[in-house]
């Protein structure tokens, strides 16, 4: 027997059966047509608390990816101008991607990319460089991708030094694009 995902708000049990309201919502729960109340609840709190772990490893991916390229700036960067540390993280992200864990990419939000591969390409990437222009550091939103939950994210990046701003022409703290993520909900 197939289950069908479909967005809950909240379950009445009528008559014996299972009574779903559907009202807007982005929580997608999984459901039988026998399941109670008490299963329904714990599919959600189950898909909460992965998406959750999902959310975490992304903040902590970009603690690290964020940190990696602000010291390969601040030693080296300085002595070899050829090397923008970005490069250094885009070898990182294709190594994780070939290694199936996850998938991230360097997407520009200042409209004067240095890489024309850097514009924002997908909906979801469009929609990240919308919400990081309107000041939000963070923004993601689960999708189901070959029958998989996908959690896609975006963390802001803005040039938080004075080579970042150079390189870049623009001055620090300002917005330069956002890396995206996507990772699989286990």
């Amino acid at each position: 027997m197939r289950f069908k995902a479909v967005p809950v708000a909240f379950v009445l049990l009528a008559s014996g059966g299972l009574i779903l309201h559907w009202l807007a919502s982005s929580e997608q729960v999984t459901v039988g047509p026998k399941a109670t109340a008490t299963e329904v609840v714990a599919t959600q709190e189950k898909q909460s608390a992965e998406v959750e772990r999902a959310r975490k490893e992304v903040k902590m991916l970009d603690t690290l990816y964020k940190n990696a390229v602000v010291s390969i700036t601040s030693r080296y960067v300085k002595q070899q101008d050829d090397q923008p540390a970005a490069m250094v993280a885009k070898d990182v992200f294709a190594a994780m991607e070939l290694g199936g864990f996850h998938r991230a990419r360097l997407v520009d939000a200042s409209g004067h990319p240095q890489n024309k591969e850097n514009v924002a390409k997908s909906e979801f990437e469009k929609l990240a460089v919308a919400a990081m222009k309107e000041g939000k550091s963070y923004y993601d939103r689960v999708i189901e991708k070959d029958g998989k939950q996908i959690l896609q994210a975006a963390t802001i990046v803005p040039a938080v030094m004075k080579q970042c701003a150079d390189c870049h022409g623009t001055k620090e703290g300002m917005l330069l694009g956002t890396i995206v993520y996507e990772l699989k909900i286990e």
